[in-house]
């Protein structure tokens, strides 16, 4: 086993739909990150609680399969947390979803990936925008843990889209995120929470795509905020068409990517 490879274990779980859930694991002593970073997690399905309880052992692979996963903790906190959708045919998540508190995991304790806040250096910090669907709304709550972003921005918009109601994960979480760590700073940002629904009807929600209530101007009404391209970061987590066509959506108004520290608009890659 790789020097970066350590074993750990599954604290606790939450479900939120059949499809999804979030699960803490113990946090190794050595271990350090940036909010908004992912790192690669293991599971060998033999040694899940869940496949000797039901005897089952002999048809599970006995393997140590890796995926990428951003985490939802805090940088600060003494676990780490993560949010997880349940594909059927995954050959990881399939697996994933039989977790059980004691289960051990396997974590590769070197942090992966540039979604973080530090890669901006042009234009300065004002106006912070977290665009996310399902999942992809982890590294963002992550961020929202870190009082650094809450001293650096004015204004920060978190915009999650999921297909129905059930599927907003965290909404209580969200909502106290300004008193839980806004209030631990002077002058904190103020956070404007936008929850878009696309497959139902729900009061207080968006109900289209994000790409589309960007070109309509909808969202930024919504947030009382115009994109400026002098003023603005926008960052995108979620599934590619989303990310593709929302950055194509941001182009259009005038904003661009974010290249060696300068541009508005960053994304993730690792789905």
């Amino acid at each position: 086993m790789s020097d970066n490879i350590q074993t750990v274990t599954v604290l606790s779980k939450t479900t939120w739909t059949p499809n999804l859930f979030s699960f803490t694991v113990s946090r190794p002593d050595s271990f350090k990150f940036t909010a908004g970073q992912f790192v690669r997690l293991g599971v060998n399905p033999s040694q899940l609680k869940y496949y000797q309880q039901v005897e089952a052992s002999d048809e599970a692979l006995n393997e140590d399969i890796f995926r990428a996963y951003s985490i939802v903790s805090s940088p600060f906190d003494e676990v780490l947390e993560f949010f997880s959708i349940v594909i059927p045919d995954g050959a990881f998540t399939s697996q994933l979803q039989h977790l059980q508190v004691g289960d051990e995991l396997l974590l590769n304790t070197m942090p992966f990936g540039f979604l973080t806040l530090a890669r901006y250096q042009k234009p300065l910090p004002k106006d912070l925008w977290l665009l996310a669907t399902g999942t992809g709304l982890a590294p963002f709550l992550s961020m929202l843990q870190d009082l650094k972003t809450w001293e650096d921005y004015e204004h920060i918009v978190l915009a999650y889209s999921a297909r129905s109601t059930d599927e907003l994960a965290y909404v209580e979480q969200i909502e106290r995120l300004q008193d839980d760590f806004g209030s631990l700073v002077d002058n904190p940002a103020k956070l404007i929470f936008i929850p878009i629904v696309t497959r139902e009807t729900v009061d207080g929600a968006l109900s289209e795509r994000l790409p589309k209530l960007l070109l309509e101007g909808t969202l930024q009404a919504r947030a009382g905020i115009d994109l400026d391209f002098d003023t603005t970061h926008v960052m995108l987590c979620g599934n590619p068409d989303m990310v593709d066509d929302t950055k194509e959506a941001l182009k259009t108004l005038g904003l661009v990517m974010n290249r060696r520290g300068e541009g508005n608009i960053a994304v993730e890659n690792y789905w």
